[in-house]
Order: structure tokens, then sequence, then C-alpha cells
């Protein structure tokens, strides 16, 4: 994520730093990668298979 996402970026605030990283956790890592607990589908897909 340092390498992807907040790499030479600089934040005016804790709270700025904290809203983007938060967008970015609930808004591509935790519903676009793969997981591999899931059989390497995202969670997306998981939820659709199970429907």
């Amino acid at each position: 994520m340092k390498s992807a996402f907040v790499h030479h970026h600089r934040y005016a605030t804790r709270e700025d730093a904290k809203r983007d990283l938060f967008g970015y956790i609930e808004g591509y890592y935790n519903r676009q990668r793969l997981h591999s607990a899931i059989g390497y589908i995202t969670p997306e897909q998981a939820e659709r298979q199970a429907a």
C-alpha cells in the first residue's frame, strides 16, 4: 500500500490521511483485490456465487 498509494504524498492533517486511507482500503483493497482465503476471487464475486 505504501508504494501504491501514499508514497510521496504529504497530508495536511492526520485526519486527511486517515480519510484517504480508509477510502482506499474500503473502496479498492477489500473489495476488488483477489483474496486467497476465498479461492483467489474478489469479495464481490464470492457474494454473487453465494447468492
